[in-house]
This record gives C-alpha cells, sequence and structure tokens, in this order.
C-alpha cells in the first residue's frame, strides 16, 4: 500500500458510510459493556435484520463515549441531523430507538442526553476523537477519519530530524505522570548509538480508578499502532512493543487484531507505506504488577524477568531493553503523536496553558453525578471538572477533596478547586498530574482513612527489592490503621511524618519515592482529622470505627484523651 492507496481506501469507506440512512452506535467500552451493552447491540442487530434495513441501518460497536456511568449508551446518527446519545439503554429501548428511526420520531420513553450536555460541550477531544465514533476492529473506519495520513506524511515528507523537531516545538509532556518533555526523550533515543533501537508503549496502567489507557486501547488502537510507528522512524527503531496490563483483555485482543490488520495492508510490517522504513508491533502482557508501570520494572518484565527497578543512569533513551536504546512513552502520549504530525507543533502548542500545551485525559471517578471518561485543554480548572461536565456532588453534599495521580499522587481541598489542571499549578499545591486519574470525595470521605487505603495499596503492590519501600510501606500502613482505629498516640503522628521523609529520599524507585504523598497532602490540608483520631478518638467525617480500648502507649500507659490537651501522652 502507498499513500494513493491509503486515501483510496479512506474514500471507499466514506462513501460506504454516506450511502447509509442511519449508523446505530452503541458503546462497546468495558463500562458499558458490564452493564449489559451486548444485549442491546444483539437486540439492535437482530430488528434491524427483521426489519430487513440492513442496507441503509447499521448498528456497529463503538469504543468509549465518554459518560460511563450512565451506560450502556446509545448514539444515533442520521443523515444530515445531529447526533443524539441514549443513555441507560435496555434491549427493549434499542428496539424502540430503531423503530423511531424508522418513522422518523422520537422514542417515547427513551431519554436522550441533550446536545448541549456540558459533559459534551466543555470537552476538546483529541486523543479521544475517535472515541464513540467508530468500529475499533475495522481499519477501514480509522482511515477513513484521516488515520495513517500522519504516518505517511512523515515518512515521504519528513526526515526523522524533522519529526523530532516537531515534537519538540509541540510542547508534548509525557502523559505517564512525570511530565517529562517527550521531545527531549525522542532526541536522546534518535541520537544514541545502536544498532538496534526499541519503542515501547506503556500500557500498564495500574492506579486505582484509573482506565484513561485502557479506553484508548479498546476504543481507538491503530491511533496507538500509528503513533508508535512515527515514533519508530523518527528513533531509527524497527521494533516496537506494546506493554498491556494483564486485566485489560479486551484492549489486548483488540491491539493484536489492529496489528494484524495493518500488516495485511502495508502498514506496518516491511516497507510501511512504500516506504524503504520497516516496523513492526508485539504486545506484551503484564502479569498484575503495579510497579511494572514504572519503566525499568517494565523493561525487564519484557525481556522475561521479574519485574524489579534498577537504578538509572543510563536511561531507556540510551540503554534499555537488552541494551539498546529505547524510547519509552506511555500510551496517551503516542496517541497524541499523529494529531501533532498531521496539524502541526504550532496548532497543539496553541492548545492548553503556555508551560502545558495540550489536553488532558482523565478518568473521572468517585463522588460525582457524572463519571466518566474526559478530555480537557491543560489549564481547565478543577471546578469546572467536576461542576460543569461531571454535574457535581450527589445528594446535595459538599465538595471535600479530589484525590489525583492515583496512589502516587494527592489531595486537591475545595480551597483549591479553581485551580488549573496542569503540571507547574499542581505541584504548587503539592500534588501530581499523574497518568489522569481524578477521583472526587464528598464530605463523608475520612482524609486519614483515604491515606490508608492508598498507603495499603501501595504496600501490597511493592516490589520489595529495596527495604525503604518494603518496610517502610508496611510501617506507614500500620500507624495509619492505629488512627483511623483511634489507637494511636501523639507520637505516631510524628514518626509517619519522618517515614514519608525516608521513603521519599531513600526508595529505589517512583513507587516507593511517591508511595507517602497521600499522606503528605492530606496531612496538608487536612491535618486537624488526624487529630481528631489522636486526641479526640473521633472521626469528623463518621466513617471510621473507633477501637473499644487504647492500646498501650509509651512506659505501657494509657492515653489522656482530654479534648484540646495536644500532646497529652498520660
Amino acid at each position: 500500500m502507498n499513500p494513493a492507496d491509503l486515501h483510496a481506501m479512506a474514500r471507499e469507506e466514506q462513501a460506504r458510510q454516506e450511502a447509509l440512512r442511519c449508523r446505530i452506535m452503541v458503546c462497546a467500552g468495558t463500562p458499558c459493556l458490564s452493564a449489559g451493552a451486548l444485549a442491546v447491540l444483539d437486540a439492535l442487530r437482530q430488528a434491524v435484520e427483521e426489519s430487513r434495513l440492513d442496507a441503509e441501518i447499521e448498528a456497529v460497536s463503538t469504543g468509549c463515549m465518554g459518560p460511563c456511568s450512565r451506560g450502556p449508551l446509545v448514539k444515533v446518527a442520521v443523515q444530515g441531523k445531529p447526533e443524539i446519545v441514549y443513555e441507560r439503554v435496555t434491549p427493549e429501548l434499542a428496539r424502540q430507538i430503531l423503530y423511531s428511526v424508522v418513522k422518523g420520531r422520537r422514542p417515547p420513553t427513551a431519554s436522550p442526553l441533550p446536545p448541549d450536555h456540558p459533559y459534551f460541550t466543555r470537552q476538546m477531544k483529541i486523543v479521544l476523537a475517535n472515541c464513540g465514533s467508530i468500529d475499533p476492529e475495522r481499519i477501514e473506519e480509522y482511515v477513513a477519519t484521516g488515520g495513517y495520513d500522519a504516518l505517511a506524511h512523515a515518512l515521504h515528507e519528513m526526515t526523522p530530524e524533522d519529526v523530532c523537531r516537531e515534537i519538540s516545538a509541540s510542547g508534548l509532556r509525557g502523559r505517564g505522570g512525570a511530565g517529562y518533555p517527550a521531545g527531549v526523550k525522542w532526541n536522546l533515543a534518535r541520537k544514541a548509538p545502536g544498532e538496534r533501537k526499541y519503542v515501547v508503549a506503556n500500557g500498564d496502567e495500574g492506579d486505582p480508578g484509573a482506565y484513561m489507557d485502557r479506553s484508548v486501547m479498546e476504543s481507538d488502537p491503530h491511533r496507538i499502532l500509528e503513533g508508535m510507528a512515527i515514533a519508530g522512524y523518527a528513533i531509527g527503531a524497527d521494533q516496537g512493543y506494546i506493554y498491556v496490563r494483564g486485566e485489560y483483555y479486551l484492549a489486548g485482543r483488540r491491539l493484536e487484531a489492529a496489528i494484524r490488520d495493518a500488516e495485511r495492508k502495508g502498514l506496518l510490517g516491511s516497507r510501511v507505506l512504500g516506504s524503504n522504513f520497516s516496523f513492526r508491533i508485539d504486545i506484551r502482557t503484564g502479569a498484575g504488577a503495579f510497579v511494572c508501570g514504572e519503566e525499568t520494572s517494565l523493561m525487564a518484565s519484557i525481556m522475561g524477568r521479574r519485574g524489579q527497578p534498577w537504578h538509572r543512569p543510563p536511561y531507556p533513551a540510551q540503554r534499555g531493553l537488552w541494551g539498546c536504546p529505547t524510547l519509552i512513552n506511555n500510551v496517551e502520549t503516542l496517541a497524541t503523536v499523529p494529531a501533532i504530525i498531521g496539524r502541526g507543533a504550532t496548532w497543539y502548542a496553541g492548545i492548553g496553558s503556555t508551560r502545558s500545551p495540550g489536553t488532558k485525559v482523565y478518568a473521572l471517578a468517585g463522588q460525582v453525578e457524572t463519571a466518566g471518561l474526559i478530555e480537557v485543554p491543560m489549564g481547565t480548572t478543577l471546578r469546572e471538572v467536576v461542576f460543569d461536565i461531571g454535574g457535581g456532588i450527589p445528594g446535595g453534599k459538599r465538595f471535600k477533596a479530589a484525590q489525583s495521580g492515583g496512589p502516587s499522587g494527592g489531595c486537591i481541598p475545595a480551597e483549591h478547586l479553581d485551580t488549573p489542571l496542569d503540571y507547574e499549578s499542581m505541584e504548587r499545591i503539592g500534588t501530581i498530574m499523574g497518568s489522569g486519574g481524578l477521583i472526587i470525595m464528598d464530605e463523608t470521605s475520612c482524609m486519614p482513612d483515604v491515606a490508608s487505603f492508598f498507603l495499603d495499596f501501595c504496600r501490597d503492590e511493592s516490589c520489595g527489592k529495596c527495604i525503604p519501600c518494603r518496610v517502610g510501606s508496611m510501617e506507614m500502613h500500620r500507624l495509619l490503621r492505629r488512627i483511623t482505629s483511634g489507637t494511636a498516640w501523639p507520637d505516631d503522628l510524628r514518626r509517619l511524618e519522618e517515614l514519608c521523609d525516608l521513603m521519599g529520599a531513600t526508595s529505589l524507585c517512583g513507587l516507593g519515592q511517591t508511595a507517602p504523598n497521600p499522606v503528605v497532602s492530606t496531612l496538608r490540608y487536612f491535618r486537624h482529622e488526624y487529630e481528631a483520631h489522636i486526641r479526640e478518638r473521633r472521626c469528623p467525617a463518621g466513617r471510621c470505627t473507633m477501637a473499644a480500648e487504647q492500646e498501650p502507649g509509651p512506659g505501657g500507659k494509657a492515653l489522656l484523651h482530654a479534648v484540646g490537651v495536644p500532646g497529652e501522652v498520660g
């Protein structure tokens, strides 16, 4: 296949879709599948077949449409009319939707989401542009949206140096959490000497509540493959690996099918798009270890070793897989690349904030009216995300905090609701962007209990290689459990803070270094809750159950729980 063949394929698919009277799309992302989307799709296809409407109406499955808490979702696109999205669709309602399309009126019992709903209008979709609109298992649909055009442009009209220069000029930063400039990393890998080089897409997404990368892999797998191929051309690699979290079966299956389709069409493999560039991609499936999201552990796992980190430098871009230069970006970063090469660095750099350009995908979860997947420009405030896009807090309760960045991140309290969500602003208030998990908490959440949850997660996921992380996470979790059960002593708080500093300074990898972050940030903004648990044996949120008796403290004495007597230890 050459670029002319690619454009012919796009035109053919566009013409096929334009000949249809209507496309009815059923969200087949994991949240909607778990809510019954497959039965909805089957009902629609059966009704189309029984009505002999196959030639004019198509019922297809797509990737994630966004408002996951309202699933199963169905989108109706009638030629010449605005698209309509229906929520909580049942098989019976799906059949009503089909018949309403045939008769030209809306189904009597359905309640479509209004097209001007802020959940849709306040977003800007680049990475998620095709999610919910194309069938991820048909390469023709991706090509019809302009897919693989950027790769053709890079291969036939740009040098590898041009591509790296464009990524640098766009200001794209790694979306996996650290925010390292992608262009710098690409240039390091391009300039590093080595007979072989590799590109790795990190899809080992493990933060609780986060599913951004999973949704992109499930919904638009060819966008990732195209981004990886462009990266391979830019740095001189001929082999790529996608490291997929073990639990992401659907994502792995769709990626595998996409790779085979791309190879058959000449978009991967030897002489890609008629050029002299060859690039192959294979999938490696993780075994469920959170630490394999860290890049040195991930590489160890790809090479068949135990997933444990090692010291840097040298960095992977200098010495990575099998000692060869290796470029590692997360899925969202690579999925952004086709848009940058296709529309230009200047366009991309004009979105978002000056030092954090572009958009960011978030998994909005927790105590919010509409939870789901969103993509907004960098610099959008937390208030806009929670109250405009997410619809606010259910049940009339008050917003208390948002946990960003998963177990490596921190909390954002109500006083910082107007903080722009970008790398610099979040660092200033003591948290991080992370990979994009955003868990919203209302007034019933106990912040020491939240910190204990994340420490328990880190303790469980510690690989055990270094003592500060292995022992420190266990001891910190033990102290937090004492606090949330009302059996802690004031001195435990001091020991907890010392351990935070020790783990952050001496742990081997990012997991241990950032594990104390939830404790540090909740202590920063909600210290009074820790003190209430310790000195008053009271949980201000009413969530924790206090033990009947106090554990013996220093010298075997009991704590005098005198309200308002700080530091009293009996």
